[in-house]
Parts: C-alpha cells; sequence; structure tokens
C-alpha cells in the first residue's frame, strides 16, 4: 500500500513538473511578441526550457531520496534531541521538587539539630557535675583521713616529747634527791638480787 501510494505520489509531482514545464515555456511564448522572433525563440529558448525542465525533473528524481533522508534524519534527530530535553526536563523537575522538599524540611531538620545540642549540652553538664561532685567527696575524704593521720603524728610527737621532758625531769629529781648512801644501798641491793 505504502508503494502505491508512492508511485501515486510520484505521478502527482511528475503531473504537476511537466504543467510547471508548459506553462513556464507559454509565458515565455506570450512574452516574446510574436512574428518572426518568435521563431527564433522557439529555436532557441525552448530547447533552453525543455533542457531546464528536463534537468530539473532529473535533479528532483535524484536528489529527492537524499533529500527525503536528510530531512527526514533531521526530522528523527529533532525529535530525539526533543524527548532527551524532555526527559532532562522532567529531572530537573523532579530534583527541583526534591530540593524544595530539602529546603522545607531544613528549617525543621535545623531546629531538631540545635535541640539535640542543647539536649547533649544538658547531659554532658549533669554528668561533669555529678562527676565533680564524686571527686569533690573524694578529696574531702583524702583531706579528712590526711588531718586525722596528721593529727595522730603531731599526738604521738607530742606525747614523745612529753615522755622525753618527763624523763629529763625525773632524772633530775632523781639524780638531785639521791645521796651518795642512797646510791651505795641501791648498788648493794642490786648485786644481792643479781647473785640470789
Amino acid at each position: 500500500m505504502k508503494k502505491l501510494g508512492l508511485k501515486k505520489k510520484q505521478l502527482q509531482v511528475m503531473g504537476f513538473v511537466a504543467i510547471l514545464v508548459f506553462v513556464l515555456t507559454g509565458i515565455a511564448f506570450a512574452a516574446s511578441g510574436g512574428g518572426g522572433v518568435h521563431n527564433a525563440w522557439l529555436k532557441v529558448d525552448t530547447w533552453k526550457v525543455l533542457n531546464f525542465g528536463v534537468l530539473a525533473v532529473a535533479g528532483f528524481f535524484l536528489a529527492r531520496k537524499p533529500v527525503a533522508q536528510f530531512f527526514s534524519s533531521r526530522a528523527k534527530s529533532i525529535k530525539d534531541e526533543i524527548n532527551e530535553l524532555e526527559l532532562k526536563k522532567a529531572n530537573a523537575e523532579k530534583k527541583l521538587a526534591e530540593y524544595q522538599t530539602k529546603f522545607k524540611n531544613l528549617d525543621q531538620e535545623s531546629k531538631q539539630i540545635v535541640e539535640d545540642y542543647i539536649k547533649q549540652g544538658e547531659e554532658a553538664k549533669k554528668r561533669i557535675i555529678t562527676e565533680a561532685g564524686e571527686q569533690a567527696e573524694k578529696l574531702e575524704d583524702m583531706a579528712k583521713r590526711n588531718i586525722e593521720q596528721e593529727f595522730k603524728s603531731a599526738r604521738a610527737r607530742l606525747q614523745q616529747q612529753i615522755v622525753e621532758k618527763a624523763m629529763e625531769k625525773a632524772e633530775e629529781v632523781i639524780i638531785a634527791s639521791i645521796s651518795s648512801d642512797d646510791q651505795d644501798k641501791l648498788v648493794d641491793e642490786y648485786l644481792k638480787k643479781v647473785v640470789a
């Protein structure tokens, strides 16, 4: 069916070209003014017009396929380009919608991030305060133990000094109160105990 349609079109085009050639020939003949010039025109110009017509018809048939292919390929490339541009446009619109959604959510996300940081800061603050309290308790206990230890040490030194002073005073009192007779008696008693 397509071949019949193409042949019919070809016949129509050829008929149109033939009519065009004859019309142009008639116009050229009418413009010549008639008379003797008329025959001269027919001999020279008629062949030129006929040659032109034959060349036009031959050119049409020769250039018809490449021209048709050129225009169909050009139309196809334009159609492909349009499809590609429409696809790019659809992708761009999709990305635009995504970005608009992200921008709408950006305010909420930033508020959420700030709230999260505040919550983390409060938790860190509580943890630091708790740790500082525990450290303070440890330091206080350690200080109490150190004070008690120093107090015990000071008491022991003080008792040692008191004992030493008492011994010195007792020695002085004994030395001052013992006479040489008392010393002899003590030596004799000691010797008796050792011998016995």
